[in-house]
């Protein structure tokens, strides 16, 4: 479900809860056709591990293509799930569907030169905040894990590199990133480049202004705040930050209020006068994110700030 761009003034949050509560009910709608219902939740808790397999992936041909390129880079060795929590959950996938357990909520950002590297390291800082506020996964296949299981999930469903704690380090496919962000992002373009096996090896007939490639290859490494290029309607391009962290639901107005307290948060802190380096390290606000996905009620810092953390499911 994709709501319209919209100006981050006036009564835009209005705007975009009118919206998405006008695709739920057209989408619900379409469910009860087919005797079903719809959830917004960031993992379905009544999932169960042979609900993912192949037969269940969608015909788009995007999904099959990634399933056999991770494998390749694999060669061929099944993906391991191992997560530590509330309980254990050890298991063995021979395919990329564990990927499809996890729903989040997606924000974007539209960022100007001056204001790219401000406000991506804001949501780098936020992320820790964030993750708990909207934390709603504590489950996976009857397992009580982390607060927010995506976090781990989605990590280990497309892990090409070994793992080490849980974890493939900052140049995994989806990780939290190798640093704040520099230079109008352009850095994670490089290292995009420079670290990161093309996992969509096709021609694409775009005009090379367009810099489709480039795109489409920045579309298979998911950190968990990402730099993206789009084009206006009139075929002007622009850079978006793109902020994964957050579960979807529970519903459409916990959605947009979700969305406003990441905007009006990152907001904030891109205001300060401070640098993301000089106001918090890189690697504590990692260690916070995962931290706070895993048990959101701990406190964590942000800079010289504490911020105990009190979220319910």
């Amino acid at each position: 479900m994709n709501s319209l761009p919209l100006p981050a003034k006036g009564a835009s949050f209005s705007a975009m809860e009118a919206q998405l509560s006008a695709l739920w009910q057209r989408t619900n709608a379409a469910a009860e056709a087919s005797s079903a219902r719809l959830g917004m939740v960031g993992i379905l808790p009544t999932l169960k591990p042979e609900h993912l397999c192949l037969e269940r992936m969608s015909n788009l041909q995007r999904y099959r293509a990634l399933n056999e390129q991770v494998l390749l880079l694999r060669n061929r060795r099944p993906l391991d799930l191992d997560i530590e929590g509330e309980e254990v959950l050890r298991l063995t996938q021979g395919d990329v569907m564990l990927e499809a357990a996890a729903t989040s909520l997606q924000l974007h950002l539209q960022v100007s030169p001056a204001t790219a590297q401000p406000l991506f390291n804001a949501s780098v800082l936020a992320s820790a905040i964030t993750v708990a506020v909207a934390a709603n996964s504590p489950f996976l296949f009857g397992r009580q894990l982390w607060e927010e299981t995506r976090i781990p999930l989605f990590e280990q469903a497309v892990a090409v590199m070994p793992l080490h704690g849980g974890h493939a380090g900052p140049y995994a496919r989806v990780s939290f990133g190798s640093g704040y962000g520099r230079d109008c992002l352009y850095g994670f373009f490089v290292e995009n480049r420079q670290h990161f096996p093309v996992l969509l090896p096709v021609v694409l007939d775009e005009p090379v202004e367009r810099v489709p490639h480039l795109r489409l290859h920045n579309g298979t490494i998911w950190r968990w705040n990402r730099p993206v290029i789009g084009f206006n309607e009139d075929g002007r391009p622009h850079l978006r930050v793109e902020h994964r962290v957050m579960a979807a639901g529970p519903s459409v107005p916990d959605s947009v209020a979700n969305a406003a307290f990441y905007y009006g948060l990152v907001f904030g802190l891109a205001k300060s006068e401070e640098g993301a380096d000089a106001r918090l390290p890189f690697a504590i606000a990692e260690r916070n994110f995962y931290e706070a996905a895993r048990a959101a009620w701990r406190p964590i810092s942000i800079g010289s700030a504490v911020v105990a953390l009190i979220c319910g499911n």
